[in-house]
């Protein structure tokens, strides 16, 4: 039994809430990538609206437990004084190319991998190895030298967060009636497509993924005042613990694992369990040296974009969304953009065919 001060615990608690995100996601199909290309090509709303779901759910309930007094997760990553503009913007664009050279993001990768894809186990070594190398390797020099100072000084505000900009601004405290107003207007569009409202599965894998975000802010927060060692706020990002996981698995440091190993490898379970319950588990490889190569591009990509800009589809695009933080919606748009080029690159034959398609789709004056 792991006691609440065992050096065990954050790990525990990354690995229960992982495999409850890791089942659900499988089990429904939860998928930014394919929810992002069924929405281009095929008009269906319906994965975009779960990841919306996602998103608001965590803003919620995180910022409800805050204004609760539970939790106070300033220190977080996500809300530190330097806005990270360039980071944002030319990370996110890495990292949704090589989400549309992959298929899918880091997240989805451990859950391909929960059901015997192989491919996607390279994707995610190369997804730890670059992002190891960014955070302190090789590319880590690009980003500090470079990336770095290209940061807006948030200080005179307090942080990057959009509730404490507004409050600002406001002369009063203002956070939780944003956060009610944002959520609630993210709900409420979530839920104005008949179709949306049909579709249990979609429903039910973003309020659960968003619930989960949430609690591994309270997870880490809790822990944070009551373990010796250090512990990072964080809810959920699948970039930089993918290569913390990995470093647990190779080397013997003397750290042990945190919220975030924990949490790659229960979501890697849960997938895994939904998988063997439909019985959907068989192995898949590369066809060819070009399918490799793209997936290995693809994986540097995401590796080194989701470190430049501190997250990935879940870490920026749920988890940073969820605590208000400006690189948000900088960082989202970089990677929605980069999917749309790279998708654009590999069904339209070129990186920007959907610009000309959408203006020979003009109607004449």
């Amino acid at each position: 039994m792991i006691g609440l001060d065992s050096p065990w615990v954050l790990a525990s608690c990354g690995l229960l809430v992982g495999v409850i995100m890791g089942f659900v996601a499988r089990h429904n199909h939860f998928c930014t990538m394919s929810a992002l290309e069924r929405f281009w090509y095929a008009g269906d709303s319906n994965g975009l609206r779960s990841w919306v779901l996602a998103a608001a759910v965590a803003l919620l309930a995180t910022q409800t437990i805050m204004a609760a007094g539970i939790i106070e997760l300033s220190s977080s990553f996500y809300l530190t004084s330097a806005l990270s503009v360039a980071g944002s913007l030319f990370g996110g664009l890495m990292f949704g190319v090589g989400m549309a050279l992959v298929g899918t993001c880091g997240f989805g990768a451990i859950i391909r991998l929960g059901g015997g894809n192989l491919r996607a186990l390279v994707v995610l070594t190369g997804i730890g190895l670059a992002a190891i190398a960014a955070q302190r390797g090789i590319t880590g020099h690009f980003r500090v030298n470079v990336i770095e100072p290209l940061s807006l000084d948030m200080t005179p505000i307090g942080s990057q967060s959009l509730g404490t900009l507004v409050s600002k601004a406001a002369g009063m405290r203002l956070e939780y009636p944003l956060a009610l107003l944002l959520g609630g207007a993210a709900v409420a569009w979530v839920f104005a497509n008949a179709a949306f409202r049909r579709d249990r599965g979609k429903i039910t894998a973003g309020a659960v993924i968003g619930l989960c975000i949430a609690a591994g802010w309270l997870a880490t927060s809790f822990f944070s005042n009551r373990l010796f060692s250090e512990v990072q706020l964080e809810a959920g990002s699948f970039v930089m613990p993918v290569g913390d996981t990995i470093m647990q698995l190779i080397t013997v440091t003397g750290a042990l694992p945190d919220y975030g190993v924990g949490l790659v490898v229960g979501v890697f379970i849960g997938a895994a369990i939904a998988a063997w319950r439909a019985d959907d588990m068989r192995w898949e490889a590369c066809d060819d040296a070009r399918e490799l190569s793209r997936h290995l591009a693809g994986a540097f990509l995401m590796g080194t974009g989701g470190v430049f800009a501190l997250g990935c589809t879940i870490g920026q695009g749920v988890s940073a969304m969820s605590v208000m933080a400006l690189s948000a919606p900088l960082s989202i748009a970089g990677i929605v953009f980069g999917a749309r080029i790279g998708l654009g690159y590999l069904v339209e034959g070129s990186p920007f065919g959907f610009l000309r398609h959408a203006r020979h789709s003009e109607p004449a004056e």
